[in-house]
């Protein structure tokens, strides 16, 4: 169909004002932006841009069933009343609001470290909402905290975040290689450095945050069997990234999501023999966040059409053209790059098309050692998702759980904690890779 449109514009400018439109009214329009990006979605379709043949291929089942499978094994977490549990045990050890924001961010950022970065903020988050319920106040600034600040620790180990897992396909690294990598610090130290800066700017921002918390009788729970699946969820999620290949391409890209949708389908099975009622099981996966998944399904069918218009490409030869050959001034365009792009393209697909990229520039500078670019490019697509509500799955899964419990967040809010925490994380990375790796 885009023959039409032929003699007026480019099929890659067509594609990126698409693309430009579609983001603008996602920013603006944030309770209907599931239907936005499917509706833009249908467009790249119906317009040639994306074959149909390829739509299946264009979406990340591994990041869809470990969304899916962790809402439902959340919910269950939920109903068991431990979350309820742990935001009184937080009360009791912490003297403000401001210190338990603080610890439930550094929680979840270690938490982060080796679960995908949705289903941290999927199992912090309820233990924020008890906690503001509780305290009768508003948890968005909570939530927000969480959110980015496990985008943050996604990037510190392999099984921290997709984008990692795709980082360490490409350069074949393990689990060790992301703390030490060939005789020098890994990328994981450079993480944590932006973390301490990270909490620096957030100690700042709610320092006017001290409204004492008064314990309250400790919830009690009687089923621990939901605490024990996400703890085996954690344990099976980094156990499979030292498991060898098996070589079938689908169980070797899916192992996540198909570990934590088997594990909430053992929650399911022992909910059922429980309460004998089919309906139990409805409410439970009534709980999953829809709204988001489809969302998510939407954006990588959107990023595959800018993909094949070749947006991406074109960035890349920008890139290239403007770096002129050094390798400083590279890396500097990668991290700034992937920081601006990944505030409004989910960091998943962006990385994926960006991984060859790198690979390319990396061979046209002569380098002996890429890592510098390609660690340059996880920090910034990682860090950059924090900018905007829509940057980031994490941050997509924290504004979907707020949506429901009644709070809408204006991107302006969110970007209130947002940009700062961004600024303090990126540059201290930035600097830690680049005399590392890149003197």
């Amino acid at each position: 169909m885009y023959k039409y449109f032929e003699a007026f514009i480019s099929k890659m400018h067509l594609a990126l004002i698409i693309f430009v439109i579609t983001y603008v009214l996602l920013l603006v329009f944030s309770k209907y932006r599931a239907y936005i990006a499917l509706g833009s979605a249908v467009v790249f379709v119906v317009l040639g841009f994306l074959p149909l043949s390829e739509i299946l291929k264009t979406l990340d089942w591994n990041v869809l069933m470990m969304i899916a499978g962790t809402m439902g094994i959340v919910a269950l977490f939920i109903e068991s009343k431990m979350p309820s549990l742990l935001a009184d045990m937080i009360i009791e050890k912490v003297p403000n609001m401001k210190w338990a924001i603080i610890s439930l961010s550094i929680f979840a950022g270690v938490i982060s470290a080796f679960v995908d970065n949705v289903a941290t903020v999927l199992m912090v988050a309820p233990v924020a909402l008890n906690i503001s319920k509780k305290l009768k106040i508003s948890p968005v600034p909570a939530l927000i905290c969480i959110a980015i600040s496990s985008n943050l620790q996604g990037a510190a180990t392999l099984v921290g975040d997709t984008t990692s897992i795709m980082l360490a396909g490409e350069l074949d690294m393990n689990f060790i290689d992301f703390i030490w990598y060939r005789g020098r610090p890994g990328i994981f130290f450079g993480v944590e450095l932006g973390a301490v800066a990270s909490v620096l700017v957030l100690l700042f921002i709610f320092r006017n945050e001290r409204n004492p918390l008064i314990p309250h009788e400790r919830t009690e729970v009687k089923d621990k069997f939901p605490t024990i699946l996400l703890i085996s969820m954690v344990c099976l999620l980094i156990a499979a990234s030292f498991v060898p290949k098996t070589g079938i391409k689908f169980l070797d890209a899916n192992i996540n999501g198909l570990i934590v949708m088997f594990l909430l389908l053992i929650g399911l099975i022992r909910k059922l023999f429980q309460t004998k009622s089919i309906r139990s099981l409805g409410e439970t996966v009534k709980e999953i966040d829809y709204f988001t998944i489809l969302l998510l399904a939407s954006l990588f069918i959107i990023i595959a059409g800018i993909s094949e218009a070749g947006v991406i490409a074109a960035i890349a030869d920008l890139i290239d053209s403007i770096g002129g050959g050094n390798t400083f001034a590279v890396y500097t365009m990668i991290v700034s790059l992937s920081v601006l792009v990944s505030a409004f393209i989910d960091n998943i697909p962006y990385v994926a098309t960006m991984l060859p990229v790198v690979g390319t520039l990396a061979f046209n500078l002569g380098l002996q050692e890429p890592a510098v670019l390609y660690f340059g490019l996880l920090t910034g697509a990682t860090l950059g998702g924090n900018l905007t509500p829509i940057g980031a799955s994490a941050n997509i899964a924290a504004i979907g759980i707020l949506r429901k419990d009644g709070y809408e967040v204006k991107p302006l809010q969110f970007m209130k904690f947002g940009v700062p925490f961004t600024l303090a994380a990126v540059i201290t990375g930035y600097l830690f890779i680049w005399l590392v790796w890149g003197m």
